[in-house]
């Protein structure tokens, strides 16, 4: 267990919901966390993996996959915006 402080209060949460979560590959060398750091993704990039990574296992797949679109979405934004520039 791990004490995490919050506003004025330690609560104890596992470890494992915090280091190497299943939902995002546990610790493997494929672990969401290790792959956006190996590839250095930037912010809109790193989310998009990890909602794809976790698509499924943690909330419903539908919701994940959407929510690594909308990062794609924003990132495509962003380099649109910079070439109009």
């Amino acid at each position: 267990m791990i004490a995490v402080v919050g506003i004025g209060e330690a609560i104890n949460m596992p470890v494992e919901k915090i280091n190497h979560p299943q939902h995002y590959g546990g610790d493997t060398t494929y672990e969401a966390i290790k792959v956006i750091e190996a590839w250095k993704l930037d912010f809109h990039l790193g989310n998009a993996v990890k909602y794809i990574c976790r698509a499924g296992k943690k909330d419903d797949e539908l919701i994940d996959l959407e929510k690594a679109a909308w990062y794609l979405a924003r990132r495509i934004g962003q380099i649109k915006a910079d070439d109009s520039k």
